[in-house]
């Protein structure tokens, strides 16, 4: 089969959801037996967003070879259980770096070096590379920003020329967004049919149509927005709004989307669909009646897209454990020893969050004496765990100063430091250690019992690192080191006996918690917390 390409763009406003629809076409496309993979396009100039404020873009993904990228990642993957890696991901940055490095070399034989044609064969060298040569059956590109944007132009551009070259084997699907007056009780077409119009004047014709709303759209009124847009009736879907975002590749499926892809692209029949876990997973998390109560603390509490992946990971660890999932944030510039009975109280589990920099640091250190003091399960990731060490140091181990020296670079108890190797590397990026590294954990820990095994591969994202000279004094005072890495030695997981469900992990295990596989060890903590649940009461 030849490979299909797909481009999802979006019209109107942003955050409509782009994301969320490309993944659930890959989830039906998948459930008929089609090899698919997804990228995103964004349109901003940074290389990627390792250093883009949390405020500014939500989560920081990371990819299992290391590369950090757009949030929409998470939803891929948690969709679809496909690994994504650096080439799913793609910055005009990269792109416009990618060309000047050619330039440089001299790759172009002294010719003008221009948006067209360099630009965009760039771009679309981006696009059919990914197909690994017939790997795939449907590659799906979602284009970032919304038709109109002075960014998203080249990427435009290149998708028109693919679609020209490639003929019945490229697809334009174009998301948009249909209004509801409240004082007019009306919903209105217009903003759609422009967006086309805007589309189309760049020598793009959408081939699909979905239409976000929030209100249900009449057929007539489709059947308008068909004629006007120059689209098939059948063509026109709608995207009313839903309960959870895990509903809509059904809602997609029902309205035949996967059936009109397939037909449009002439791709070959595999097998009807079966979506059966994924219609188990819907009706757990629909019909749980009892509810675990989790506190997130952390400093990005104001932006939940922040914590996208944690937030997600507890969800569908509380679906399969039959529970609602309560989820409290909780400000770590704001939690004190004053407040933090009152604040903290009527939890069954707290998670310290992962994150950078000082500020929120003592609210962290504030919620682990806590929950260590009144045996509460907790779960520390990244500098959560490096929190959990340092609380631990200070307070148990006696260790009084102790900190990381990220955060105090003369602490006289450097607990948390930085490897020798990256003492001496100015670039943000170069002192991380990023994407999927082994650990090795100990046969009776938790973390084993959780996975089920002894050697497993998570995410990291971070600089600083337990320093391993302060391993005996630590365990010394009731605190394990479970979990290390088998090349370098370094200590990936901790654990506190002495507590019911204590742990700390160094990498993120949310980055590979999905819908149809939870990660393990956010199973196990959701279960630990219903456990203290059921005995307070």
């Amino acid at each position: 089969m030849e490979t299909k390409y797909i481009f999802v763009t979006g019209g109107v406003v942003s955050s409509l959801g782009k994301g969320i629809i490309s993944s659930s076409l890959a989830r039906l496309l998948l459930s008929r037996g089609y090899s698919v993979t997804i990228q995103k396009f964004d349109p901003y100039i940074n290389i990627d967003p390792g250093t883009l404020n949390p405020y500014e873009h939500g989560e920081c993904y990371v990819t299992v070879d290391g590369h950090e990228a757009d949030l929409d990642l998470g939803h891929y993957e948690r969709f679809t259980d496909i690994h994504t890696t650096r080439s799913n991901n793609i910055t005009t940055g990269r792109i416009y770096k990618s060309v000047i490095e050619k330039e440089r070399r001299g790759d172009y034989l002294g010719k003008t070096v221009q948006i067209i044609p360099h630009i965009t064969d760039e771009i679309k060298h981006n696009v059919k590379s990914l197909s690994g040569d017939g790997k795939f059956d449907f590659v799906i590109t979602e284009i970032g920003g919304t038709v109109g944007d002075i960014e998203s132009t080249p990427f435009l551009e290149a998708m028109r020329q693919l679609k020209w070259e490639l003929g019945r084997n490229a697809l334009s699907i174009h998301l948009t967004y249909v209004p509801y007056l409240k004082a007019a009780k009306e919903l209105k077409t217009k903003p759609t049919q422009h967006s086309v119009k805007q589309l189309q004047a760049i020598g793009i014709q959408p081939d699909i149509l979905i239409l976000r709303t929030e209100k249900d759209i009449p057929a007539p009124m489709r059947r308008k927005v068909a004629e006007f847009c120059n689209v098939s009736p059948e063509a026109v879907i709608q995207s009313v709004d839903a309960s959870t975002i895990y509903e809509v590749p059904m809602l997609m499926h029902q309205q035949g989307l996967d059936e009109l892809v397939i037909r449009m692209t002439d791709a070959p029949f595999r097998r009807l669909p079966d979506h059966s876990a994924w219609l188990d997973f819907l009706h757990r998390l629909q019909h749980a009646e009892k509810t675990v109560n989790i506190g997130l603390v952390g400093k990005y509490v104001e932006l939940q897209d922040a914590y996208k992946s944690i937030s997600e990971a507890l969800m569908h660890s509380a679906t399969y454990a039959d529970r609602k999932l309560n989820l409290k944030y909780i400000s770590s510039e704001r939690l004190t020893p004053g407040n933090a009975d009152e604040t903290l109280s009527g939890l069954s589990g707290i998670l310290i969050a992962p994150g950078f920099g000082q500020r929120g640091i003592e609210g962290k250190f504030t919620a682990l004496k806590w929950a260590r003091e009144h045996d509460i399960p907790t779960f520390g990731i990244c500098l959560g765990m490096q929190c959990m060490v340092i609380e631990f140091a200070r307070n148990v181990a006696g260790l009084e100063g102790a900190n990381s020296t990220e955060m105090d670079p003369d602490t006289p108890h450097n607990v948390i430091d930085l490897m020798e190797e990256q003492k001496s590397i100015s670039n943000l990026g170069g002192t991380m250690r990023l994407g999927a590294y082994d650990c090795e954990l100990e046969e009776d820990s938790i973390a084993a019992k959780a996975y089920g095994k002894t050697l497993v591969s998570e995410r990291h994202r971070h600089r600083f690192e337990f320093n391993d000279s302060y391993r005996k004094v630590l365990e010394d005072a009731g605190l394990r080191c479970v979990g290390r890495n088998p090349v370098s030695g370094l200590v990936e997981v901790v654990e506190v006996p002495s507590q019911t469900w204590m742990v700390g992990t160094q990498y993120h295990p949310e980055y590979q918690s999905t819908v149809l596989h939870p990660n393990p060890l956010f199973l196990s903590f959701v279960k630990a917390a219903i456990a203290k649940a059921e005995l307070k009461n």
